[in-house]
């Protein structure tokens, strides 16, 4: 295990959703394969993005991504919603079988939120949130969302 805490604390997210997950493959509920998992987390991050946004996003072609595409639509993860600036353009959009599967993940991050409320006083959970998102905002420039946003085609 690494030293420092983001770090720790990264990997304790990741292994508290994964169990999650696992718990489920008894009542045969997650039907989502890694890389579905992966391309979701991207089209949720990056908002609704097309599907030329969304290849450049992970770095592949667009036939690829169609085709990763086409198997989430096929699982009810994904909804290809026709743009209104644009009707050759679709947009990607998480479907309610998505956001509920993802849930697991934001209730605890809800719950570890609110445990920090309760552990730090008033000033110091407000400086906490400062820093992260100094951190979000200013900290992480290799990772900048709105670089997507823009991208037309391929």
């Amino acid at each position: 295990m690494r030293n420092n805490a983001i770090s720790q604390i990264y990997d304790k997210l990741r292994l508290h959703f994964y169990m999650k997950i696992y718990s489920r493959f008894e009542n045969r509920e997650a039907t989502l394969t890694t890389v579905e998992t992966f391309s979701m987390e991207v089209i949720m991050a990056l908002d609704n993005p097309t599907v030329a946004q969304f290849a450049a996003a992970v770095g592949i072609s667009s036939p690829n991504a169609a085709h990763r595409i086409k198997c989430l639509v096929q699982k009810g993860y994904v909804d290809k919603v026709r743009s209104e600036e644009d009707a050759r353009e679709y947009h990607l959009k998480p479907t309610q079988k998505y956001l509920d599967y993802r849930k697991i993940n934001q209730d605890y991050m809800d719950l570890l939120m609110e445990r920090c409320k309760e552990r730090f006083s008033k000033e110091d959970f407000e400086k906490l949130n400062e820093m992260l998102n100094i951190v979000n905002d200013e900290l992480m420039p290799e990772i900048d969302i709105k670089d997507y946003k823009f991208f037309d085609t391929i």
